[in-house]
């Protein structure tokens, strides 16, 4: 057995073996990633569990706009475009722009010295919040990418948890915890003889809401009394 943490693990332990069962988890697009045939019926030796989930990227702009008071008619989109699920993930962000009449000026950053620069032409496009679509590169410099969000007065709004803790405002997205717990009993189903091939892909069923008080304040920004009453975790 095989466990893989994200697209290129899983792509790394698809590439090693057609007979080794491979569990993944957190891929955003393992359609497009070229891990299985389908997420109802895998194919191969390789299934597991992805971030994809229909609508989030809406409902995260929903939240990054309730936080600013729906004052912002531009939200920049910081992503890698090297990974393979941002532009599913933007395609997402964009339909659900274009109801809300907002425009998503997209900041593309592909090394972590990029990633200031990008900042940067977020303030030049007069925007008024940020949503980050995180994957390894994003979420490895999660710090700094929070700690820009402050300098440049830019309320943002990441996917994980870790982002929130590491200073980020605010982040909505899969439970991982909730998602590791699904894998381990992926794993079980097929050491007691079920077939990767047959075990549909699980999108994720549990999602997190965190706020940062002190990114708030640090940002100058009153957090909406609604927000904090469906938030599944505040930081103080």
């Amino acid at each position: 057995m095989i466990a893989g943490f994200g697209t290129l693990a899983a792509q790394a332990a698809k590439a090693a073996t057609t007979s080794v069962p491979v569990v993944f988890t957190t891929v955003g697009d393992p359609l497009g990633a070229g891990l299985i045939a389908s997420l109802g019926r895998p194919g191969g030796n390789v299934t597991g569990l992805t971030d994809q989930a229909r609508d989030v990227q809406g409902k995260r702009l929903q939240l990054l706009l309730e936080m600013i008071s729906g004052k912002a008619a531009i939200i920049a989109v910081l992503m890698n475009p090297d990974t393979p699920f941002s532009p599913l993930a933007l395609e997402e962000a964009k339909t659900a722009a274009e109801s809300l009449h907002v425009r998503l000026p997209v900041l593309e950053a592909r090394t972590p010295d990029e990633v200031a620069g990008r900042f940067e032409d977020a303030v030049a496009a007069a925007a008024g919040g940020l949503l980050v679509l995180e994957e390894p590169l994003i979420y490895s410099i999660r710090g700094k990418v929070a700690e820009l969000a402050e300098r440049h007065r830019l309320p943002a709004i990441y996917v994980y948890k870790d982002s929130a803790l590491a200073g980020g405002l605010m982040s909505y997205g899969p439970d991982r915890p909730h998602i590791y717990r699904r894998a381990a009993e992926h794993v079980d189903k097929i050491l007691k003889g079920a077939k990767p091939a047959d075990l549909a892909v699980e999108q994720p069923t549990k999602f997190e809401f965190v706020i940062n008080l002190k990114a708030a304040k640090a940002l100058g920004l009153a957090v909406p009394p609604t927000l904090l009453a469906i938030a599944d975790e505040v930081i103080e």
